[in-house]
């Protein structure tokens, strides 16, 4: 392990660890967030996560699931690190880490395709990083949001679920993109830093080929207001 490599447990999951790089992008809230609000069922039985980085949320769906994962990543270094999580965890048997770009990606169908995606525009008004690895996880470099979702609709099966996580402030923008693709939005939670304050995440899932009708689901809150987090996202972290 070199200087740049910390492991730590899977947040409060003792039985899982994972080796992160203080140079490549790091997991945070939003992959614990999406990891939860994705559905998974009986006939879930293979899922892909988009950009999978150093598979924490694979790592994460299989505390949920014995369904077969795979994760697609673009950069060498970020899939090396992936596959080494998931040796670390005794779990090659049922996730797959694969370098790829997910638009050319070409595999069997899914019943489930997971994208913590890039949240800015190239153009946006934002510090692009120079550091290559953050600048491609967080901004719309290698792939924009309509080609994250254009090929989620490719690979998902008759029925199969695409669910994402991203700002509210492109929710319009996601949700005219699902129609387009021809997966409708069934499921929206808006997520708060705190009560009395602006929504600054939103999880969204849609059905390939579904019926119309959206539920939105209760609020979600990251954080109490002495800003520990709240009960709801520590039973996520597997601390309740």
């Amino acid at each position: 392990m070199n200087q740049q490599e910390v492991e730590n447990y899977l947040l409060a999951y003792s039985h899982m660890k994972i080796i992160q790089r203080k140079d490549m992008f790091n997991f945070s809230l939003d992959t614990v967030l999406l990891s939860h609000f994705c559905t998974i069922n009986k006939n879930t039985t293979r899922i892909i996560d988009f950009g999978t980085n150093n598979a924490a949320i694979p790592l994460l769906l299989s505390i949920r699931t014995k369904a077969c994962i795979v994760g697609i990543e673009i950069q060498q270094e970020a899939v090396e690190l992936a596959k080494r999580n998931i040796a670390l965890n005794h779990l090659e048997n049922q996730i797959i880490i694969k370098e790829a770009n997910i638009k050319n990606y070409q595999d069997d169908k899914f019943q489930l395709v997971v994208c913590n995606p890039p949240f800015f525009k190239v153009d946006e008004q934002s510090h692009v990083n120079d550091n290559q690895y953050l600048k491609i996880a967080r901004h719309e470099i290698e792939i924009d949001l309509e080609g994250i979702i254009k090929n989620a609709a490719r690979l998902l099966d008759n029925k199969g679920r695409f669910a994402l996580i991203h700002r509210p402030d492109r929710l319009i923008e996601i949700i005219s993109l699902m129609k387009k693709y021809d997966i409708e939005p069934k499921r929206l939670r808006f997520v708060y830093p705190k009560v009395q304050r602006d929504c600054h995440m939103v999880l969204i899932e849609g059905m390939y080929k579904g019926n119309s009708g959206l539920k939105i689901e209760p609020p979600l809150y990251a954080h109490e207001e002495d800003g520990s987090y709240s009960g709801e996202v520590r039973k996520m972290f597997g601390e309740l």
